[in-house]
């Protein structure tokens, strides 16, 4: 059985630095057997300039070969790549990461320019909302290595879609954190005395000691971004629900919040 895991990189040419193919390299380079990479080229409309005035539209096979294999193939990976044009740039993502067999899907994102405001475009979030995988979101200046994983997850759910994305995240952390070698955290907030997660289900689930599980009163946001300061924690792993109606809404929102706090790299599972 092959065993080798498939990541999809997004690159936009339009970017100077590639924070998604760098992580993808180094994350790659752990696997056993090595990871490998299809490299997705294409522009989001939404939050790029996409008039011609716009020097960095432009870009040869030099630029290609120089950018993006080469990097790949001095590490030893193995490496597709696809150069969309389509604007409809969230959907190629999907279908592409599809037709791929994508185990993840590496997507970059800008660093934030002004701390009441994230710049998220409405493409990206539909994005992790109708990913078939999870996604990570990789910032600018992210460190090398994982020392330290969080899961942010909410023990209190009455919901049987909220407790199996639950499991999934503490699945996917746990995963993470010994892939890297990391310490592995959970955080679950809660804003009603009444509805106090179950630290006992969390201990058993988790196996953790008390001391890296952090329950903690407040706005999920506000909570999952100051215990992962407290900690110093490298990657944030959450979840959000792909539904419709009031649901879609309120737990769109959080996450949204939860990913506009943090200043580290979030993985995201719908």
């Amino acid at each position: 059985m092959n065993t080798q895991e498939r990541m999809f990189v997004v690159v936009d040419p339009s970017d100077e630095k590639h924070v998604a193919l760098e992580r993808a390299i180094i994350t790659a380079g752990l696997r056993s057997p090595k990871a490998k990479l299809y490299v997705f080229v294409g522009v989001d409309n939404e939050a790029v300039d996409m008039r011609a005035t716009n020097d960095d539209l432009f870009r040869d096979q030099y630029w290609f070969e120089d950018q993006i294999r080469k990097p790949v193939t001095d590490a030893g990976l193995e490496v597709e790549i696809e150069i969309s044009w389509s604007n409809e740039w969230r959907q190629a993502i999907i279908q592409s990461a599809k037709r791929f067999g994508a185990d993840m899907i590496l997507l970059p994102v800008h660093r934030k320019t002004n701390r009441r405001r994230f710049t998220f475009s409405e493409a990206k979030w539909d994005l992790l909302k109708n990913s078939a995988c999870p996604v990570l979101l990789v910032r600018p200046g992210a460190k090398d290595k994982r020392k330290v994983v969080l899961a942010a997850v909410n023990f209190q759910a009455t919901r049987e879609a909220q407790k199996e994305l639950n499991h999934k995240i503490l699945e996917q952390g746990k995963t993470t954190a010994d892939k890297y070698g990391a310490d592995f955290h959970v955080v679950n907030a809660y804003l009603d005395s009444m509805l106090y997660p179950d630290r006992g289900k969390l201990a058993n689930e988790t196996g953790l000691p008390a001391g890296k599980i952090h329950v903690k009163p407040g706005y999920t946001d506000e909570v999952v971004s100051a215990v992962a300061d407290e900690i110093d924690a490298d990657v944030v792993v959450m979840g959000t629900l792909g539904q419709t109606g009031k649901y879609k809404t309120r737990r769109g929102n959080t996450a949204a919040r939860v990913i506009a706090a943090l200043d580290v790299d979030v993985l995201v599972f719908n």
